[in-house]
């Protein structure tokens, strides 16, 4: 081949991916804001899109979506959001409340989804459950009112436990919020608690690394920086011999010894669902917030043994799923 007939191939090739955007960018746009990692909610992105293309919006055929992931890191929230508001996208789907405080931040128009959010209206994302108002309308997960059912869950399963550690990402508000409620629960059921604060990827090692010695169990409030450090968590609690108790169904399948929460799976088809009334001309000031209907428990066998734990046949035949 001539330099010349080669080079007019490589500028070709080139120019593909650009004439592709081109035509995706006059479709309508959905920039989703991922708090973790790909991998971390992959199979959440999944359900999203499937539920999508149930309701006729097919990516690159009537949509399009433009994914950035903050894996875990707070501070590029702002810069996240700021793109998508530059793309002038359609609507903005995240999941945690930090995410959407950013993204409302910068701008007032731009329609705003959240999949997951602790206390949408304490947090000041909307200015009630049932009328929403502004451009932010999503899903509660309702986190803080779990507190007291996870840790009766907990005792039944290690009834040993007297000292409580508590890990939970403390620049996220809803975070914070969940580890005060899980403070003051604990409290009156004669367990010491011990905080165990962590911003940063880089924080927790040093986390388990403080708690040595002083902790019978662990309580992992979840959020975007947890969750892309699922496994890496599990692993350490394992190490140190810590029974633990999460927030969603993937902790126990990464290691953890429990879970009990909302499905996360169906928040994030609802997400969809309400993402389609945006499409479709419904403003999110008039879309109520809605509440989760399904709730797991899930126990890991696998990890309740490595920990010596007989997990009761009677919690065991309440679960949702036994991971064996």
């Amino acid at each position: 081949m001539k330099r010349r007939e080669f080079t007019a191939g490589l500028g070709a090739a080139a120019a593909w991916p650009l004439m592709a955007r081109a035509q995706q960018s006059r479709l309508p746009t959905i920039g989703f804001m991922g708090g973790s990692t790909p991998s971390a909610t992959s199979q959440w992105t999944a359900i999203f899109v499937k539920r999508l293309r149930e309701l006729d919006w097919v990516e690159g055929k009537n949509l399009a979506i433009e994914y950035r992931w903050a894996e875990g890191r707070t501070e590029w929230y702002h810069d996240i959001a700021a793109d998508f508001v530059k793309m002038k996208v359609a609507v903005i789907v995240t999941a945690g409340t930090e995410s959407v405080i950013a993204a409302k931040r910068l701008t007032s128009t731009i329609p705003i989804v959240f999949a997951t959010a602790g206390d949408p209206v304490g947090s000041g994302l909307v200015a009630s459950l049932a009328r929403p108002g502004g451009n932010v309308t999503g899903l509660s997960n309702q986190q803080t009112d779990l507190a007291g059912k996870r840790l009766g869950l907990l005792r039944e399963i290690v009834p040993s436990v007297r000292r409580l550690a508590i890990m939970a990402n403390v620049s996220n508000p809803a975070a914070l919020s969940e580890m005060r409620d899980v403070q003051a629960v604990a409290g009156p059921l004669g367990l010491q608690v011990n905080t165990s604060e962590i911003q940063r990827p880089e924080d927790i090692e040093p986390a388990f690394d403080a708690l040595k010695n002083s902790a019978d169990a662990l309580y992992v409030v979840i959020d975007p920086l947890v969750s892309g450090n699922r496994v890496r968590i599990n692993t350490l609690a394992l190490g140190s011999r810590l029974p633990t108790m999460h927030g969603f169904r993937e902790f126990a399948q990464a290691g953890g010894l429990m879970t009990y929460g909302p499905d996360f799976p169906d928040l994030f088809r609802r997400t969809a669902e309400l993402v389609d009334k945006i499409l479709r001309g419904e403003k999110p000031a008039d879309i109520p917030v809605e509440q989760p209907t399904k709730f797991e428990l899930v126990i890991n066998v696998t990890t309740a043994k490595l920990l010596g734990i007989t997990v009761p046949p009677t919690l065991l035949a309440r679960a949702d799923e036994v991971i064996e």
